[in-house]
């Protein structure tokens, strides 16, 4: 029997990425994400098991979804959003408060569900794999919500890698600094910088992401990887503050 794997945000980015190269690996892949027309395509593209509509924030629908699955062995925790840059005296509330519910509780809900579904199932145990970001460690200039937001995506990998050792369960933090996505087109036309200036970033190949999930999961559950990053090199993260 094949092993299962869940890619939240699957329908575009890295997430389709993700869950192409899982399927490809010998995975019963299945994505989520809000627009089933995107999801539908990924499931086109690849040799991927099926799909679920459903906004990561809304906690019935992913207990729901993730209840209708007999067994998971692999979760990427992807789905997740930013906002539009700002001083910090003009971030709304209601950007702050979709930032954190996507990125953070969003990604809290999901590996809920899956932590509880890989206790039960036999052999009990599996993978949980969170997206972090650069900005898990340095903050870009006016992102506080986003930021704040992969800060505490490193406290819930750590959390649940802690509650999950002793049932078979690890968590692991990839975080990804340019991949090129729909996401990080806006590096090539220049992003501002901490010192005021706006300067065009590298960028590198999702499929190289992709690969790194995979390598991930397809470790043994006695191989722990708590923390992972990938990055473009050259792109300013050491001395970025």
């Amino acid at each position: 029997m094949n092993q299962v794997a869940v890619v939240t945000g699957g329908g575009s980015g890295l997430g389709r990425e993700m869950a192409l190269a899982l399927a490809t690996a010998g995975y019963d892949v299945f994505v989520t994400g809000r627009t089933e027309s995107k999801l539908r395509e990924t499931v086109e593209l690849g040799a991927v098991k099926g799909y679920g509509v459903l906004d990561v924030v809304d906690g019935a629908a992913v207990r729901q979804f993730f209840g209708r699955l007999d067994r998971i062995d692999v979760l990427v925790n992807n789905a997740g959003t930013g906002a539009p840059a700002a001083a910090v005296p003009d971030v709304s509330e209601e950007d702050w408060r979709r930032v954190i519910d996507t990125n953070l509780t969003g990604s809290f809900l999901c590996a809920q569900a899956a932590f509880a579904q890989m206790l039960k199932q036999d052999p009990k145990g599996g993978r949980i794999i969170n997206n972090g970001s650069i900005s898990a460690h340095v903050p870009r200039p006016q992102s506080i919500a986003y930021t704040a937001s992969k800060h505490a995506i490193t406290g819930l990998t750590k959390q649940l890698e802690l509650d999950g050792r002793p049932h078979g369960i690890t968590a692991c933090q990839i975080d990804i600094g340019n991949a090129a996505t729909a996401m990080t087109e806006r590096m090539e036309q220049g992003v501002l910088q901490p010192d005021g200036s706006i300067a065009v970033e590298p960028t590198f190949d999702p499929k190289i992401v992709a690969d790194f999930v995979v390598h991930v999961a397809q470790l043994p559950t006695s191989v722990a990887v708590p923390h992972l990053m990938v990055m473009a090199a050259g792109m300013p993260y050491a001395g970025r503050g």
